[in-house]
């Protein structure tokens, strides 16, 4: 029976849903799991059924095994460049959890957080949700001349019987604000268009949400062939993530909410399928290409940080 060892440097939400999604993974390939947690502190509690998927867990890096074949980074992002200080040298391949790092954090040397031919991807787990695959397998068909883009939801919904005051979100210090906090938009966008020529941004808080961090953002771009508008907000009351191109032969709507694709001829397709499938998906990517032979990864760490520079206004 093959082995697989994997260490998680954080356990809260995202990491739990990602020690889970990679567990039933390896039970249906009839692998062994071997997981560690290496956490910060040690006494608050783990999500219901975490520890029981544990083999040890550490507070200390260097009282770590030597290698694993999988790291995932999944503590705060503000945190994310001494994680990769912590492991440098140990993983097989890094899962690094979105956005690569802070704002703050964005003239870091790749260089020297990542071993030379280090094996790395970075959470892009819109790319791997049913509408967004059948949208890129349509795109080539389409000759879109702008295109229009929505995140719009309330930051005090997103995580049922927790304060949203005291999450990362609502903290600019922790790498909270919705210009990197949903960084899913100009991700699936650079993946979609590339690196647009042109990009203008405006943001701050202006909702009457108790945080410190932005709670709009709004942003027009230029592509050789199209331009983009994006629009990201943490105060509608509506859940609303949708991108919709205006094309030669009218206009294509992928609702990611609703998990539908409306085509120029009024045609509606149905993709809805459970929040978790996309994480499955991205799992299965992350696996197959840490183990196998391909030396690229389809969101390196490189473009990544191109990817978060640009939101920011530094490209």
């Amino acid at each position: 029976m093959k082995t697989l060892t994997a260490l998680f440097v954080g356990l809260g939400s995202i990491g739990t849903r990602h020690l889970n999604n990679l567990a039933a993974l390896c039970e249906a390939r009839g692998w062994a799991l071997q997981a560690d947690a290496l956490r910060s502190d040690p006494a608050r509690p783990l999500r219901p059924g975490a520890a029981e998927r544990l083999r040890a867990q550490y507070t200390d890096a260097a009282q770590l095994p030597p290698r694993y074949d999988l790291i995932f980074i999944t503590n705060p992002t503000s945190l994310h460049a001494v994680a990769l200080r912590a492991v440098y040298g140990r993983g097989g391949a890094l899962f690094i959890e979105k956005p690569i790092f802070s704002a703050e954090q964005t003239g870091l040397d790749l260089r020297a957080l990542l071993p030379a031919g280090q094996k790395a991807y970075v959470a892009a787990p819109m790319r791997w949700c049913g509408t967004m695959l059948a949208l890129k397998q349509l795109l080539p068909e389409l000759r879109p001349y702008c295109a229009r883009v929505i995140c719009s939801s309330y930051l005090p919904d997103w995580r049922p019987g927790v304060d949203y005051r005291t999450v990362y979100s609502a903290r600019k210090a922790l790498g909270g604000g919705v210009t990197i906090d949903l960084i899913h938009e100009w991700d699936y966008l650079v993946d979609l268009f590339g690196v647009p020529e042109e990009l203008y941004n405006l943001r701050g808080t202006y909702s009457e949400l108790e945080i410190d961090s932005d709670d709009l953002s709004l942003y027009i771009a230029r592509y050789p062939h199209l331009l983009a508008e994006v629009h990201l907000d943490y105060f509608g009351r509506g859940y609303r993530r949708s991108i919709e191109l205006f094309c030669r032969d009218g206009s294509v709507v992928a609702d990611f909410g609703a998990g539908t694709l409306t085509l120029p001829d009024g045609a509606v397709q149905s993709f809805e399928e459970p929040v978790n499938r996309r994480y499955e998906r991205e799992m299965e990517y992350f696996v197959d290409y840490a183990l196998g032979d391909a030396p690229a990864s389809c969101n390196p760490p490189e473009l990544a940080l191109q990817v978060l520079q640009l939101t920011l206004g530094e490209k």
